[in-house]
This record gives structure tokens, sequence and C-alpha cells, in this order.
């Protein structure tokens, strides 16, 4: 009965976000709310949202006090020289653009922390999709897939707790994965171009100031149009930008326009201006202080010298007080990123109804040993295979906690009957991460579609089926090179 409430749970909450009936949060807080009464342990409703809470506060904590030191970073302009190089490299071509989402989502990546990239891609090519009056499903779907196969790297979170799970060297399971995953991060490059072209072809190669369908640019005034977007051409008014708004006062908040896949041009500007490259907040004095701050957080996170929480709020703190000695200029700082500090972090105590009425009431136990049980018996010495493609249900309806610390090591335990190396599972477990980034139960997700102002539901029905393929890609390729 608890399997069957479990995934009627999920379902439910999926089909009403996709629907548009009920808003993730309230979708997030209602629904596992009233499945735990019909558990029959509404009473101990309040333990196990405490118990959730409990468990994502540092998540929480950790993504508030990130929001704020890379929104200062951004706003002082750290990332400007990549940003600019990939705009420069995207001269106004839906192609291009869309490839060089997938590119800077990838390089930004590498820092592990999936609400960083986000920020920092979104914050750049947001103006770039509005202005262009591209869809912005596509820039959330296309980020969403290549921070997923990012994920994957040891300090990322899935490939560390494979390696406890099983007891393993975390090396020993990503090393010999690196080709697969580079086929499933190909891959990504590849949908982006085929996206792209399907946006050129939808809109032809544009300019800001007109749609040339099925014309061609000279590649100068391309260029020199497409720095009129780095410049902004927008509205100014402070927490008027659902994406970066690095520009004075210009707040990045969490909305919802009610645009559907972003495709449709309402018609406003929603007051964004991008990386204003002549805006107030600019320290370019301090470049070289703030890139070696980064550069230090970012190590300090790999070698875990603190918990990541702890190691962004004294980075938050630093920065402010280096870049804007003035307490009101400070206060300003934190006034323009409140609304999306606000919104996120909301949303994550929300997810903690969801993930602690799941755990508590015992729905995932159920489930895990439901999808085990099921497994035939003739697919013991494919445990491996059977694995990576249980990774992508099980790894988008369960925290990556639930999936590798509760049902990965039963697998394994399984396939180890029939000759499977702990090894083999633990590097097929990691197949499910592009789809697991998507996730409703991912912290991360909602900062991207918040920033992107696109609907959760609209976000998911387009990119599960991408992300499922990508998945497939690794796990073929793994199986191809012997890996799996």
């Amino acid at each position: 009965m608890l399997t069957i409430l479990g995934f009627a749970m999920i379902a439910t909450f999926l089909v009403l976000i996709m629907l548009k009936k009920m808003s993730p949060i309230a979708a997030l807080v209602l629904i596992p709310a009233l499945f735990c009464v019909f558990v029959g342990k509404g009473a101990k409703l309040g333990d196990y949202v405490l118990d959730g809470v409990t468990s994502l506060a540092p998540t929480a904590a950790m993504l508030m006090f990130a929001i704020v030191y890379f929104g200062v970073m951004i706003d002082v302009g750290l990332f400007d020289p990549i940003v600019r190089g990939i705009l420069k490299f995207c001269k106004a071509d839906p192609l291009r653009i869309v490839i060089g989402t997938a590119l800077l989502a990838a390089i930004v990546s590498l820092d592990g922390d999936g609400s960083t990239t986000f920020m920092i891609t979104v914050s750049a090519m947001y103006p770039l999709y509005k202005r262009l009056k591209m869809s912005l499903v596509v820039m959330t779907g296309v980020a969403a897939m290549a921070n997923g196969v990012m994920n994957t790297l040891p300090w990322g979170g899935p490939t560390a707790r494979a390696a406890t799970a099983l007891k393993l060297d975390a090396g020993d399971i990503f090393v010999p994965m690196i080709p697969a995953l580079a086929v499933g991060l190909l891959f990504v490059f590849v949908l982006a171009y085929v996206l792209g072209r399907r946006e050129r072809t939808r809109l032809g190669v544009l300019t800001l100031d007109e749609v040339l369908v099925g014309g061609h640019v000279k590649e100068k005034e391309a260029a020199e149009r497409t720095e009129t977007v780095l410049v902004g051409a927008g509205g100014s008014g402070p927490g008027a930008t659902p994406a970066p708004a690095a520009g004075s006062g210009a707040a990045v908040g969490l909305g919802d326009d009610g645009s559907g896949d972003g495709s449709e041009d309402d018609g406003s500007d929603d007051g964004f201006q991008g990386l204003d490259p002549r805006r107030a907040t600019l320290r370019p004095r301090l470049y070289w202080f703030n890139a070696l701050l980064t550069v230090g957080l970012l190590t300090s996170m790999i070698m875990e010298l603190l918990p990541i929480p702890v190691l962004f709020l004294l980075g938050a703190a630093l920065a402010l007080t280096v870049n804007f000695p003035h307490i009101p200029d400070q206060k300003a700082r934190l006034a323009a990123h409140a609304d999306n500090v606000l919104n996120v972090s909301g949303m994550v105590f929300a997810a903690a109804v969801f993930t602690g009425v799941l755990q508590g009431t015992g729905m995932v136990d159920h489930m895990a040993r439901w999808m085990v049980d099921v497994i035939p018996a003739g697919m013991g010495p494919h445990m491996a295979l059977v694995t990576g493609v249980l990774s992508l249900p099980l790894t988008y309806f369960m925290s990556n906690d639930g999936f590798y610390f509760g049902v990965l090591p039963v697998l394994a335990e399984a396939g180890a009957a029939h000759g499977v190396t702990p090894l083999e599972m633990a590097r097929a477990s990691l197949v499910g991460q592009p789809l697991h980034m998507s996730s409703p139960l991912v912290p991360a997700v909602y900062v991207l579609v918040g920033m992107a102002k696109v609907e959760f539901g609209d976000h998911t029905r387009f990119v599960v089926k991408w992300a499922a393929c990508t998945c497939l890609a690794i796990l073929g390729a793994g199986i191809l090179f012997g890996i799996i």
C-alpha cells in the first residue's frame, strides 16, 4: 500500500504542476500533507516536516549565501570576460546562442554546484534569449542537461555518495567513466546544435532590431548589435528583472509571467538590462581580489576544509565588505538579491515537506524494495545495466541521498551474487544525473526556472525526454567501452 501511495503522491504532484493547477511551492506542501493523512500518519506530520527541514536546512543556507556571493560577483564584473567571450561567439545567431548556453553551463559546472552554474548561465544568456524572442525552456533545458553530466565530478556529490555507500574510492569510480561522460556531454552539444537550428529556422538570423527570416547580416554588424545586448536597452529599475542583473540595483527574482515556453514575447522588456559594462557596481580594481577569492572558495569546497554553507557565509560577508565598504551599499546589494534568496529558500523548505513525508512514512523504502523485487531473476548477471536504467526514474523521484544510500547498496548486493563488481554498479548508478538535475526534489532547479521566468511544468515537459536520451547515451557508451 505504501508503495502505491508513494508513486501516487509523486504522480499527483507532477500532474498538477505540469497542468499548472497548483504552484510548485503549494504542491510541495499540500500534496504530501494530504497523503500523509491517507497513510494514517497525520499525527506525525509535524515530526516528518521538521525532520525534512532539519535535513535540508544546510542546503537552504548554502543556497541563500551562494546567491548573495555570486550575485555580488556578477555585480562587480567577475564573470564579464567569460560572458563577453561567449556572447562574442554567439553573434545574435540562435544556433550559436544555444550552443553557447551549453558551453557556459558546462564550464561553470566545474565548481560542482548546480545553483552557481544556473545563476551565472541565466545571468549571461537571459537577455539574449529575451531580446531575440527565443524559447526560454531551451535555455533551461540545455543548461540543466549540461550541468547534470558535469554533476558527476567527484566533488559534485553523486560520485562521492556512491563511493561512500559502497566503500569505494571516488577516483576508481569516476576516472574510468570519463569516456562515457564525454559522450554524454557531446550528446548535449549535438542536441544544443539541433535545438539551435530549430530556433534559427523559426526566427531566422536575428538582430536586436529586426528578424531577417531566412536572411543574413554582416558579421561586423551582427557583432556590433550583439554588443548592445551587453549594454542593455531595457529599463533599469531595481528589482525589475528575473535574470541577472547585475546592474544598478537590478534584482534576480523568481516569478511567473505566464509566458508558457518562453518563445512568445509579451511586448515588455521586464526591465532587464543584462550585464551592462558601464554599471555602477563594477569594481575593476578589485578584479583579481575577487577572482582569487572565488578560486579560494571553490578550492576550499573541493578540499572540504569547511562545510559548504559556512564557506559561502564567510565568502559572502567578505565579498560584501571589501567590494562595498559602505553600509548603505551593502544593504543595496542585499536588497537587490533578496527576492531570489527568499523565493529559493522558501522553495527548499517546501521541498522539505515532500521529502520528509516520503522518508518518514516509509514510502521511499517500500518503493525501492518494490523496484528491486520486480527485477527478473534472469537479469542478475546484467545488474549493472539494470542499475543504470533504474537510476533514471529513481534519482528523479527521490533524492540522491535516498538513492545512493538506500537503493544502491541493495542493488549492489544483488549484483554481487551474480558476479557484478561494486565498481560497475557504482558507475552505472551515475547514469541518471542529467535527468536528476531537473527533478522537483533538486533545489537548484528552482533557481534555474525562477531566474529564467519559466514555469516548472513547462521546463519538465520539455527537458524530461531529452535528459533521458542523454542518460541513455551515457549508459550505451559505458556498455560499449566496457566500463559498465
